[in-house]
This record gives structure tokens, sequence and C-alpha cells, in this order.
């Protein structure tokens, strides 16, 4: 029935494919991204709250920061350049060191004190920079990547460019992070991608011409998963780069273990390899889907919002991806039926490997424990790390503009430190002492570089007559010193830190949290946010793992039907994370957003192989096998397209290390490690293990291969001499005929 189907509508479904690209292509590319890094985590965690507060409270705070080379750029062209900045369309106001220190003079701080307070703020310690601080208002914040164009070409009107100036700031970074993170800058690696894998593909299938529609289908999956994931309300953001390698990967797998089975039965003589193909490939590779999805959607036990949103697009890929890979699939193997290369093409002995893996399954397996062992001591080093300016690679503009202040100038990550002075009736110089207080005990922290609040503008000796006193505090609201650092009436007062250079943003906001304990104060901003997604990505990372291992073992058992299988089954899928992580800790490698994703992840694709691997071994098993001779069937029945899945999976994987974006880059080494030594789980570790297993049999004989039951119609080889046990067939030279004899498989 399936083959008089496809028979009869595989034209059909191939050219309903091609008359649909163009519209999943145009819906695919209509897509928004956000980058932001306030809501990476959701609205209900208390640090997302308190942020939001403090916007409500105070205002939108997006600063751009302008470095000035004060040698070869005057106080005069720094003024004409604010003011030109100040028309740009949302831009709040510029602050530049003339105009702070004309406001602190007018109420009456000595011109030396004054350029003292701002040193470190707007005036660079070695003098080597000047600063610029250009705030926002709400219209630049919401579209920054054009406010920062205009800031850009503000600059290049007044002829100002690198290294005379310095641009960088929270708008400028994001602005960078949704430009690399973009589908336009992924071109180049993804077209690469595609490159590695249509020669790999030719290498598999052996036609120019099927690898070529193969990929193009799985182009289709990929343009069809990202249209559904617009559609549903989803946006893309930086970890989503990765998202159309994987759809590939999920694709392209199930597509090669399909045509493989379906070669050989062809080659074989099997009345209707089509089906035939579909059965063998059916289960383990559904069983597998349903254990990548487990792994991806573990990941939503994150609370950093583009981990989750990976998690579901990702696994909506996966389903794509079957969908696609079981359905199309078979009519490239009816409309082109002979166009894959023959099974008896091979390069390696698979069921000879398994006999020497189980000669020396002691050896192998204590050297896998000894491993164990040593890689164990470099998994208690990993450590969480986050920084979105290691998201950029150290060569970025961006990044050595804002490597360039920070040195030179101030640190761009700030935490801002809100006072709440009381409800009751109080004079304003009140409160600006207690301010006063608590942030000379900031400052003289040893993470801190420097603050900055309203109290800072005022002398450090106040006049003794209240009306002088008055008239002063008049004055300099009336300049509006106050705006975006006094909110609720002068209740609430803002305090800007800047961290000192050699501290991390999470170790800058625990020393603050200590030394303000008792004090009624709230801290947040940008930097508290970093910092709670640095903790959640290292919590999450175990979470998901130790989510992703216990479903996915229990689908094991269960489709097994066995503990004892499903147990063995995890163990070659599990050691490999176990080695990479290993030695990601001794390497000193921190942990940050996209790595984390990767052991959830690679353990629900690596499982894939074992699934097909298993399946058969159980068959052979069942049926009077030693066990030796079962994993050795198993071998030479999946052997070639777990090879060419992993290989082709990871040079995929590897196409991402070109991507300029540095998360990009990581996932991408790091999943193709995971999933290169998968292959030594596969092909070393799980023989060994299935080798140990003893049903009182011993048996000695030639290299091993599995065959396929011919149909009662099917003619019988000449010269075929049938095997003593079922599914196996002496080796060539032990054949009646001295032709070699054709390799079959038993139909399941």
């Amino acid at each position: 029935m399936l083959s008089r189907f496809y028979n009869a509508h595989s034209r059909t479904i191939l050219w309903l494919l091609v008359a649909t690209f163009p519209l999943v292509y145009w819906l695919a590319h209509a897509e928004k991204s956000n980058n932001d890094i306030e809501t990476w985590l959701p609205q209900n965690t208390a640090v997302r709250q308190n942020y939001e507060k403090f916007k409500q409270d105070f205002g939108v705070e997006e600063v751009v920061v302008l470095g000035v080379d004060p040698n070869a750029v005057g106080d005069e062209l720094v003024e004409s350049v604010a003011a030109r900045l100040d028309a740009v369309q949302g831009v709040r106001e510029c602050i530049t060191p003339q105009r702070l220190m004309t406001r602190m003079r007018a109420l009456g701080v000595p011109e030396q004190e004054a350029r003292e307070r701002i040193t470190g703020q707007l005036i660079g310690e070695g003098g080597q920079l000047s600063g610029v601080v250009i705030g926002l208002d709400e219209y630049g914040a919401k579209h920054r990547g054009e406010t920062v164009a205009a800031i850009r070409q503000v600059l290049e009107y007044c002829l100002l460019e690198r290294p005379e100036i310095a641009l960088t700031g929270s708008p400028v970074l994001v602005t960078e992070l949704d430009r690399l993170g973009s589908p336009e800058a992924s071109h180049t690696f993804f077209a690469i991608t595609l490159v590695i894998c249509l020669g790999l593909l030719k290498y598999s299938i052996g036609d120019w011409k099927l690898s070529l529609s193969l990929l193009g289908v799985t182009i289709w999956s990929i343009y069809l998963t990202k249209a559904i994931v617009l559609a549903c309300g989803g946006e893309m953001n930086f970890i989503m780069g990765a998202l159309s390698v994987m759809v590939m990967i999920f694709t392209l797998t199930i597509a090669v273990h399909y045509l493989d089975y379906y070669t050989e039965a062809r080659d074989h003589g099997v009345p209707d390899p089509l089906a035939f193909a579909l059965k063998e490939s059916f289960k383990p590779g559904v069983l597998s889907t349903i254990t990548t999805l487990l792994g991806l959607l573990s990941l939503n036990v994150s609370h950093i919002l583009p981990v989750q949103q990976f998690g579901y697009a990702a696994a909506l890929g996966a389903v794509v991806a079957m969908v696609v890979g079981f359905g199309v699939t078979p009519a490239f193997a009816v409309v082109w039926p002979d166009r894959t290369v023959s099974a008896e093409r091979t390069w390696f002995d698979f069921a000879k490997w398994g006999q020497w893996v189980s000669r020396r399954r002691t050896p192998l397996l204590a050297g896998a424990a000894t491993l164990t062992i040593i890689f164990g001591i470099g998994l208690t080093r990993l450590a969480p790390h986050i920084d979105p300016v290691d998201f950029l690679q150290r060569s970025n503009p961006v990044a050595i503009d804002l490597r360039r202040v920070n040195d030179q100038l101030t640190s761009i990550g700030s935490v801002e430190v809100v006072v709440d002075t009381g409800m009751a009736e109080r004079p304003f110089v009140e409160r600006m002492l207690e301010v006063r207080r608590i942030q000379e005990k900031i400052d003289a922290h040893p993470a801190v570089r420097h603050s900055f609040s309203v109290a800072k503008l005022f002398p450090t000796q106040l006049p003794d007559s209240p009306l002088a006193a008055a008239q002063m505090f008049s004055t300099a609201l009336g300049q509006g010193s106050g705006s975006g650092y006094l909110a609720q009436n002068q209740r609430l007062w803002r305090v800007t830190v800047r961290a000192s250079r050699d501290w991390k943003s999470n170790e800058v906001c625990n020393a603050l949290r200590e030394l303000l304990d008792g004090e009624n104060v709230m801290l947040t901003g940008v930097s508290p946010l970093i910092a709670d997604a640095q903790n959640e990505i290292f919590s999450s990372y175990w979470q998901s793992l130790a989510m992703a291992l216990g479903t996915i073992t229990l689908v094991m058992i269960v489709s097994l039907r066995s503990l004892t299988a499903g147990l063995i089954a995890m163990t070659p899928n599990i050691l490999p994370i176990w080695f990479v992580f290993g030695f990601v800790g001794y390497m000193g490698m921190p942990v940050d957003i996209g790595m984390m994703m990767t052991g959830s992840i690679a353990i629900g694709i690596s499982v894939d192989c074992t699934f097909h691997y298993l399946v058969k071994y159980q068959e052979e098993f069942k049926k009077g096998m030693t066990s030796v001779d079962a994993s050795c069937a198993a071998l030479a029945h999946t052997g070639k397209p777990l090879m060419e899945s992993t290989v082709i999976s990871s040079m995929g994987m590897l196409a991402l290390c070109l991507s300029r974006f540095t998360p990009t880059s990581r996932f991408g080494w790091l999943m193709a490690s995971l999933m290169l030594v998968s292959v030594i789980g596969e092909l070393i570790l799980l023989p060994a293990l299935l080798s140990l297993r003893s049903n009182g049999r011993v048996r000695t004989a030639a290299p091993l291969k599995p065959v396929v039951a011919m149909h009662p119609d099917a003619e019988t080889p000449a010269g075929r001499v049938e095997p003593k046990h079922p599914g196996i067939v002496p080796a060539p030279h032990m054949s009646a005929a001295k032709k070699p004899v054709s390799r079959a498989r038993r139909v399941i």
C-alpha cells in the first residue's frame, strides 16, 4: 500500500515542495531579532521585576559612551559634536566633562574638585580619553539600531573616526549582536555548511542530482521551521543562529539511514525495498526523534528566555525533519531508484571490528573507566561565566572600542543602587547627606571604580544658612541635575556604580549586597541581570542535563523492554558528554549561555545511532545468536549509516565555527566534538559492554555479516550457502562459489 502511494504520487510530492519553496522562504525571512539583555530573564523573577520598577521610576536607562582622545579633539569640537548629537531623534541629552563641571561650579564646587569627581567617569584616569555620555529616550531605546546609526552619521559628518574616538555602550553592543545574529550575517558559514554537506552526501549517496535534491528538501525544512516559529510569535536571537544547522542535521540523519537501508535491500533483490527501508528505519528513527525532543525540551527548565526559545524551536525542527525525512525521502527513491551507491561499496569491515572489540573488551573498558575518573576531576572545575562582550570576537571593532573605553575611561557595566530615603517629610539636605554617606561607603570598596549620584554635584561643605542651602538645591533642580537620578518626589535616589576592571559582574553584585546589608537600598541594573543569568546558567545546565538523562533513559528502557539494555545503551551516550566537558573544565573555559545547551542536545541526538544499533542487536540475539555475533551483525547493519550521518552532522556543526559570533562558534565546535566522541561510544563502548552478556554459548567463526531474509518469490543468488544461524552468512572466501556472496538483511 505504501509503495503504491509513492509510485503514484512521488512526483506530485516533489513538485509541491518546489511550488511552496518561495512562500516558506519569504515567511522565514520576515523575522525580527531581539537580543535585549534585559529580556533574558522572565518578568516574574525578582531581579527582572526590580529592573522594571527601576525603569518606571527613573526612566529608560540606555546610554551610549563616546570616548574622545583629548590630544586630537579639543573641547570646542567636543561641545560642537554634543550639540549635534542633542538634535538626533532618540537622544535625551548629552553630558560632556565641561557641561557637568559647569553645573558643579555653579553649585559651589571648586574646579579642581569637580574634575576629580568626574575622573573615572567622564575623564580617564590617565588622561588618554575623555567621555561624552549620550542618554537615549524611550524612542531611542525602542529603535536603538536606527539611533546608533544616526549617532555614527554625526561622527562621520564631524570627521571623527577611530582611533580618535571609541563608541560603545549597551545600545551599541546590542545593535552589533543583532547584526551578527541576523540571517544575513550567517549566510557565509551556512553556505559553507551546505557545500560540506553536499560533498559528503555525494560520497554517501553517489549521485549529484539526488544529493542536490535532498539538500534542497533539507533547506525547505529549515525555512518551514523558521516560518512556523515566527507565525507562533517567536523571535530570532543570537542563539537561534544554530537552528538552521540543527534542522539540517535532523533531516539528513533520517534520510541517510533510510537511503542506506533502501540501497542494500534493492541490491539484494528484496521485492519491495521501499517498504523494507521504511520498516527498518522507522522505529529507531521515531524513537531517536522522541529522545531528541526530550533533550531539547529539557532546556526549558532554564529561566533564560533565549535558551527556552531555542529549545522549543529546535524541537519543532526535529518534528519537521522527521516528517520530511520519512515523508519525502521515499519519493526520491521512486523517482531515482538506481542513483544510490551500491551497498557493497564499503571502506571498513564493521563486523570484524566488533569481533576485535569483543576480544579486547577488558582493557578497553578499563581504559574507559580510567578516562572517566580523569575527566571527572575536570568536571569539578567547570564554572559559569556570561559577559555580552565575550559574544564578540576580539578583532570586532565594537569589542575593541569597548575594551579601550573600559581600560582608559570608565567601565561599561554598571550596578544601579537605589536608595530609599523614606516617605516621611524630610529636608532635601538630610536625604542628600544620607545618600552621600552610603555613596562614600560604596566608593571605599575595591570592587568599585567610580560612582555617581546627584549628591556628588554639591560641595563637600554646605552653606550654613538654610536660605542659601535652599537656593543651591533649587538651582540644582532647575538645571535638571536630578533628571534621571531622583524619583518619587526626591524619595528615591539613584547611585550608578562602575565596577573595577578586574571584577566580574556577579562578584561586584555580591560584594555590594554584603556591603550594603542593613541599608534601605535596592540593587538593580543590567549587571545584576547578567549576574543572575550567570547563576541560572550553571544550575539550569545540570538540571536540564539530569532531566534529559532521566527521560531518555526511561524511553530507552521502555522501548527496548529491558532495564539492563536501557542502562547499557545510555552508558556510551553519557560518557562522551563526561569526557568533553571534563576537558573543557581542564582547559579553564567557562560555561556560557550557548555551551550550556549542548549537553542535553547532544545526548538527544547521539542516541539516534544507538537505537538503530540496539534494535538490530535485539532482533538477532532473540533469534539465537550469541551476544558477540549479534553485536557484530548489528554493527555491520548500522555501521555505515552511523558513520556517514555522524560525519555529515559533525562537519555541519564545525562550519558554525566560521561564524564571527562567538556563541555560535563555541556551540558549533562543542557540538561537533560531542558528536565525534559519541562515535567512540557507539563503536567501542557499546560493543564492549554487550560482549559481557553471556548466554552460555561460544562461537568462533570468520567475520560475520548480516543478511536480509529473502522474500519467497525472490531468486536466491547463485552459489549462495545458507547460514547455520539466522541472519549470518559465511565470509566470501568460505562460499561454495568463487563469487562474493551478497549481503542481505532480515525483515523485522
